[in-house]
């Protein structure tokens, strides 16, 4: 097999683009192959990744989403003759759906993951990526040639064929066009011409690195699943973290020039003023691996929240969260919340919608998971666990359940 002389991985060609799924093997091959060959890399067409799949939600379901005033939702409409694009934000009602027409639109909502339980079960088959890295599912139902036109993404997205048929056509060609239409509102690619076009049945797959251009027409009624990932541009993170550094910087540090040599024309900033400059700013932005680790375990918990955890008001008090826990109530995490942590010497950071708390690194790995955590789990917790447990549920980031009461 020949490598990739740049990197330590097979070359393009040695690679196929389109596999078959195996057994316990959703994308046609163990996780850490897929990481190493194709992650950021090059597209993956799975077939039967999903095979037998029973579509989640049902259309019928995903419009009554679009009509929540909290869901963000969209409505795409195409017009063949003229090439016209018409781009719709939600919440909608039945009226807007009665009046579109019986082809070419296609409805389009985020977060869905958030919303129904049963999407969100869809994240299980990717956990070999870390969770903090999985952004939303976006779910579309489209009709009989629905699109939303050409376009690029610059992120990972894996697109679950949930029901129905979908033309997919891409273009893998790393030069490929890349400027976009400015006669539309939507970003969609000036020039597009496919390199593979593949008809997606039900339960297949199709992954794309970021920039890859693609172009996806619904052939008849289809609901499609879109798994997307959080990439934050480099501009996004030098922004925060500037911030970030910037909050802990003394207001008596300041630019200083002790010992410069006198001027020599007006108004001239000379190169020993920008190297004096340079040198400045990269002694201020030098993080050390406490601080760089806090940032970022904050800043990717904050990163694209659709929505915010509002506190209770009044707060649960230990004596009432005690009893509740007694009775058999367990915790449920606020979907909308996200969570990553930092293994430490000794325990763990655990970081929550922009805030860090300190706890064991097994009660931060639990609290990432997604399954509830059962009254007989935290009541074993130690008295300092519980009470981050509380500070959560008055935050609104856990939530507590019900347990079922015998009659």
């Amino acid at each position: 097999m020949r490598r990739d002389s740049r990197m330590n991985y097979p070359a393009a060609a040695d690679l196929p683009i389109e596999v078959h799924a195996r057994p316990g093997q959703v994308l046609g091959m163990p996780p850490a192959r897929f990481l190493r060959d194709y992650w950021q890399r090059r597209p993956l067409l799975v077939r039967g990744a999903f095979a037998g799949m029973q579509a989640p939600l049902t259309p019928e379901d995903l419009a009554g989403l679009a009509c929540e005033d909290a869901a963000l939702a969209r409505l795409v409409r195409h017009e063949p003759h003229g090439d016209r694009w018409q781009v719709r934000n939600g919440p909608f009602d039945e009226a807007d759906f009665a009046a579109l027409p019986r082809t070419h639109w296609t409805l389009l909502v985020q977060d869905v993951d958030k919303w129904d339980g049963d999407v969100a079960a869809l994240l299980a088959h990717f956990d070999f990526l870390p969770s903090w890295r999985i952004d939303d599912i976006m779910v579309s139902y489209a009709v009989d040639g629905g699109s939303v036109g050409a376009h690029v993404d610059q992120y990972d997205v894996f697109l679950i064929q949930g029901l129905g048929r979908r033309r997919w056509s891409i273009d893998s060609n790393p030069d490929a066009p890349s400027a976009f239409r400015d006669d539309v509102e939507l970003k969609l690619l000036r020039r597009f011409e496919a390199s593979h076009d593949w008809l997606l049945d039900a339960g297949d797959l199709l992954y794309l690195p970021p920039g890859v251009p693609h172009h996806g027409v619904a052939e008849g009624a289809c609901l499609t699943f879109s798994v997307g990932t959080r990439a934050p541009s480099l501009a996004e993170l030098v922004a925060d973290f500037a911030a970030s550094v910037a909050e802990t910087l003394p207001e008596s540090r300041r630019y200083g020039d002790a010992g410069m040599a006198p001027a020599l024309r007006a108004g001239e900033i000379t190169a020993d003023v920008l190297e004096t400059l340079r040198s400045e700013l990269s002694a201020a932005l030098t993080a050390d691996s406490a601080f760089l680790r806090r940032w970022f375990g904050s800043f990717i918990t904050r990163y694209r929240m659709a929505a915010e955890a509002i506190p209770r008001t009044p707060p649960l008090g230990a004596a009432a969260f005690a009893r509740r826990l007694a009775a058999g109530d367990g915790l449920m995490r606020n979907p909308w919340s996200r969570m990553a942590w930092n293994a430490l010497p000794r325990g763990a950071e655990l970081h929550v919608a922009g805030d860090t708390h300190r706890c064991s690194r097994a009660l931060a790995e639990r609290l990432c998971q997604p399954h509830a955590l059962a009254a007989a789990e935290i009541l074993a917790l130690d008295e300092t666990s519980r009470t981050l447990l509380l500070d959560l549920v008055n935050a609104s980031h856990l939530a507590l359940v019900r347990a079922r009461r015998k009659r």
